[in-house]
């Protein structure tokens, strides 16, 4: 039997190689940790369906190599992504000094408009903390990003930092400031039901607060 669902993003996993990116996809999709994790060569796939703020969307996510000798190939998979997971070991000074760049790509490559969201991870591994919560926190407000600290052991906020960049693009979707219709806007609709209740919404009153902020 086919999925259903009200539509589709893409998704990047973007970040330094071993800040724990495909061992974060992993527990999303199997709910458990990868214990023999290797660096990913290139870029792997992952999808899952979820539900949040009324919608069910499909996520196509991309698994990006943090590896430099891979940065060619996996620049090609940014384009028409929705949303991103930028990923930093708070373990890792240097993994947190590697996120501008990151970031830069991101909004380069991907879509001005991509919804990134910050995950510290390995907050299991607090005692070997090098990046302060603080500082972190202080990065995102700057970057206008929202931002999580994540255990790919445990599963700590991995659902919750997908959920949240999900529910914020539907926001947008909403708001009129991302258009699903738009070519590499990262979003299609799934259900043809769903097309066409969007398409018969009438425009949110500009004097409403939009919850995008």
């Amino acid at each position: 039997m086919p999925e259903t669902y009200d539509f589709l993003f893409k998704f990047l996993v973007i970040g330094s190689a071993g800040a724990g990116k495909s061992c974060i996809l992993h527990h999303l999709l199997e709910s458990k940790f990868k214990g023999d994790s290797t660096h990913t060569i290139g870029v792997e796939f992952g999808s899952k369906v979820v539900t949040t703020a009324g919608k069910t969307v499909k996520l196509q996510i991309w698994d990006t190599a943090g590896q430099e000798r891979f940065r060619s190939v996996t620049r090609s998979y940014y384009r028409g992504a929705a949303g991103a997971l930028l990923v930093y070991d708070i373990t890792s000074r240097e993994s947190f000094n590697a996120l501008t760049n990151w970031l830069s790509d991101a909004k380069t490559l991907a879509s001005p408009n991509i919804v990134i969201i910050l995950c510290g991870n390995k907050v299991d591994l607090d005692a070997e903390r090098e990046v302060t919560f603080l500082e972190a926190s202080r990065f995102a407000q700057e970057n206008e990003i929202m931002f999580l600290e994540t255990s790919a052991l445990s599963g700590l906020n991995v659902d919750e930092a997908f959920l949240k960049c999900t529910k914020t693009i539907l926001n947008k979707i909403e708001c009129g400031e991302l258009d699903p219709t738009r070519m590499g806007s990262g979003i299609q609709y799934g259900d043809s039901t769903a097309r066409q209740m969007h398409r018969t919404t009438p425009p949110r009153n500009t004097q409403e607060k939009c919850p995008c902020g």
